[in-house]
């Protein structure tokens, strides 16, 4: 991960934890939003380590991919998000790994956006 900050601000928490599990993060993009969300995420990791600090655009994108962890997205019969989901067994462990993701991704941008003092109302 090529990111170093000499103070551990939560923003650096943020990245170093999306980037330590960065397989785990990409498979759960395409498992739950297929290969669009698995780009989308790819995208928001490579920005995330070129950038200093957290912009709107950033928060933005972390709570799409967020949204998507927590299952947000899913209800519309339409959205490939639900076709997906409704193909997840819920008895398999792989869900609760992506509960836990979701928590962690949760709980990491919120402190990082308390700390940037960006407040994004999530859809």
């Amino acid at each position: 991960m090529p990111y170093h900050l000499s103070r551990r601000s939560a923003f650096a928490e943020l990245v170093t934890f999306l980037w330590s599990n960065e397989q785990s993060v990409q498979n759960a993009a395409l498992l739950l939003g297929g290969s669009q969300a698995l780009w989308r995420i790819q995208r928001l990791l490579r920005d995330l380590a070129s950038s200093p600090r957290l912009t709107r655009r950033l928060a933005r994108e972390l709570h799409v991919y967020h949204e998507l962890l927590a299952l947000r997205l899913v209800g519309d019969p339409d959205r490939l998000e639900t076709v997906l989901c409704d193909e997840l067994d819920p008895d398999d462990p792989i869900v609760e790994d992506l509960c836990l993701l979701a928590d962690q991704v949760g709980d990491h941008l919120a402190r990082a956006e308390a700390e940037a003092d960006v407040f994004l109302v999530a859809a």
